[in-house]
């Protein structure tokens, strides 16, 4: 029996990720996040830590030490029914298309967004371990991730060179294409939108407080430097979290929220709304 057909049968069946929900505006601390090991030996092991993964949107980081990548196998097939936003948020990936020999070579600070159908396989390029935060809808919980990619045909042939006058299926959103602007009073800007899911980069200077906002979809922002405060109401209640580097917070859909800087340092951060609040407008999510 060759090595592959041993890894094979001995690889893990495939079983759902951990689903972490919440019913109110929650803080998210990093130490508190779920950990997940997704894969099996043909597909890789891939490090998750998933922050939130309700009825509308799915949140993840996702690691790789260097050196280390994921493919697919016959239980473990990375080809989902949803939109996908991958931010790089340490080390390089390199992020390939198997079917369609598509390879981007993604930076820290980079970001690729693709849709549904699309394989993709990952990288950690070079000598830093990877982390990618990954904006995700619609989530497993509408049936859109492992047991939709087992209807999938498997995909045999793996190609890692691109064949002329294929469209492109992976899209690196250049820093030029992010739309910026100042609605809410603090400066946000546009990575992708689709009819499923708005990704969203959010800087907020010291001392600024964006105006109060609500959407009808849920909101998952995730923290990547200087500190930031969230305050948010219910029908029961108010809340207010105080969110670090590594931190997130979910915001349901419905509920008012605001974001405020009470420290010396930039605040940035990186939120995805599921789904928008107006695919054919010019609203903004917050």
């Amino acid at each position: 029996m060759s090595k592959a057909a041993k890894a094979e049968n001995s690889a893990p069946t495939y079983s759902p990720s951990p689903r972490p929900t919440f019913d109110r505006p929650s803080a998210i601390p990093y130490g508190a996040v779920t950990r997940h090991i997704w894969g099996d030996p043909i597909a890789g092991e891939v490090a998750d830590w998933i922050y939130a993964s309700t009825d509308r949107i799915h949140a993840l980081v996702f690691g790789l030490a260097p050196g280390q990548g994921f493919r697919h196998s016959s239980e473990f097939r990375t080809v989902f029914a949803a939109d996908e936003v991958l931010e790089v948020l340490s080390g390089t990936m390199v992020i390939a298309n198997p079917e369609t020999g598509e390879v981007l070579r993604v930076p820290a600070g980079g970001r690729v967004a693709f849709g549904p159908d699309t394989w993709h396989h990952a990288f950690a390029h070079g000598s830093e371990p990877l982390r990618v935060l990954e904006l995700y809808a619609p989530p497993p919980a509408a049936g859109t991730s492992g047991s939709y990619a087992r209807t999938r045909p498997l995909l045999e042939s793996v190609r890692y060179t691109t064949v002329d006058g294929r469209l492109p299926t992976l899209r690196f959103v250049t820093p030029e294409e992010i739309t910026w602007h100042r609605g809410l009073g603090v400066l946000m800007g546009t990575i992708s939108r689709t009819d499923q899911l708005e990704v969203t980069a959010l800087e907020v200077n010291p001392g600024e407080v964006s105006e109060k906002h609500e959407h009808p979809g849920d909101e998952l922002l995730y923290v990547k430097s200087g500190t930031l405060w969230v305050r948010a109401w219910d029908a029961e209640r108010s809340y207010s979290f105080e969110l670090e580097p590594r931190d997130a917070c979910f915001i349901p859909a419905g509920c008012a929220h605001e974001y405020r800087n009470v420290d010396a340092q930039l605040c940035v951060a990186t939120l995805g709304v599921a789904p928008p609040d107006d695919v054919n407008g010019n609203d903004s999510p917050g």
